[in-house]
């Protein structure tokens, strides 16, 4: 077990859009010390992680090879990579290296059921086994999935004879500026191609995961997982600066995951994306996330994230800061609780409170 006054040891993999952000935070983290960070990108090896994310040199220089991760032992690495590396979590792991990690995993289901693994076991079964073998444990987290459906879990706990429960992303999303994964998701395409519906459940059934967790926590056995979808139409010509969406294209979408019992939806995760305004249908956008618990008593919640005061935004970056920095804090705050975790898989609903714990600023953590 490690005491509040040792710091956690913590090797970084990735500095995209979430990276990036995490090498800025962890410098506040009073509990952590970021002894090394692991880029995919040649040009990035050799340089300081602060020159890579825009700040001032830290004393840390990007490697590029799981080897020089081993050989810096830390305590825990924490990966945001867009999609996981299997290949390296098993390294890692089975060195005796903790992992936690915002990438596409929060109980494995959806990667078990949509990522066959070349060797013919199952992701899951995979990282289980590396576990095993150097008594490490593995951790998914995020926002969404991830702590958003830890908020509407938390708020069921004065309610009784529950009947339904609803967690909802109501954002818009055009400060996420990843053209490859918009691309990808299918937003730009003509509203009425075939194919889009399809592209919009595979880049999100992780939120599959969102439903299972929360069907965990709530003892329930679910007969299926359903997605259901409605697309918005650009009604003009919309340019992002970054993107450009035709008019006729998918600038929005509402998409359903339902947690079916009985055949009646019972645990539900909804995402309400805007890229614009400008659609047909529209929605409306609330910019949080919205806890719904039918039972008795019934509870209506919002989780409204807002900007530190005096932020610029100035700069559009700003804003996409944001999102970023609640994407990937839940993984640098449950580190701890990781670290302290027994070997094997975890997920939140077998982490202590504490994991969900954010950290006071320097100056009073430390008094």
């Amino acid at each position: 077990m490690t005491t509040p006054r040792e710091r956690v040891r913590v090797f970084q993999v990735a500095t995209g859009n979430v990276g990036s952000e995490m090498v800025k935070r962890i410098r506040n983290q009073p509990d952590l010390e970021l002894v090394g960070l692991h880029c995919y990108s040649p040009d990035k090896v050799g340089r300081d992680a602060g020159e890579i994310v825009g700040i001032e040199p830290i004393g840390v220089v990007a490697t590029g090879t799981v080897e020089e991760i081993l050989a810096a032992r830390p305590d825990c690495v924490t990966f945001h990579g867009v999609f996981p590396d299997v290949d390296l979590y098993e390294r890692i792991l089975e060195a005796g290296i903790d992992i936690v990690t915002t990438a596409d995993w929060i109980t494995g289901h959806h990667r078990v059921a949509n990522h066959p693994h070349p060797s013919g076991r199952t992701e899951r079964e995979v990282i289980q086994a590396a576990c095993e073998r150097g008594g490490a444990t593995f951790h998914g987290t995020g926002m969404n999935p991830g702590l958003a459906q830890i908020l509407t879990i938390v708020h069921s706990t004065d309610v009784t004879e529950i009947e339904r429960v609803l967690c909802k992303e109501s954002v818009d999303v055009s400060c996420h500026h990843s053209v490859d994964t918009w691309v990808e998701v299918g937003f730009g395409r003509p509203v009425d191609d075939p194919a889009v519906p399809g592209m919009l459940e595979k880049y999100t059934r992780v939120f599959e995961d969102a439903v299972r967790l929360m069907a965990d926590c709530f003892d329930v056995t679910l007969d299926e997982v359903r997605f259901e979808y409605e697309l918005g139409a650009c009604t003009k010509d919309v340019d992002l600066g970054w993107y450009q969406l035709p008019e006729g294209s998918l600038g929005g979408c509402y998409l359903k995951y339902l947690g079916i019992v009985d055949g009646e939806p019972r645990i539900e995760m909804h995402l309400e994306w805007q890229m614009t305004p400008h659609t047909s249908p529209k929605w409306d956008i609330q910019a949080c996330y919205i806890t719904q618990i039918d039972g008795d008593p019934c509870i209506y919640s919002k989780h409204l994230i807002l900007p530190k005061p005096g932020t610029d935004f100035s700069d559009v970056a700003a804003f996409a800061s944001v999102g970023m920095t609640v994407t990937g804090m839940p993984a640098l705050n449950a580190i701890r609780a990781v670290v302290d975790a027994p070997p094997g898989i975890v997920t939140s609903a077998d982490l202590p409170l504490r994991a969900f714990a954010g950290r006071f600023a320097p100056g009073i953590s430390d008094r």
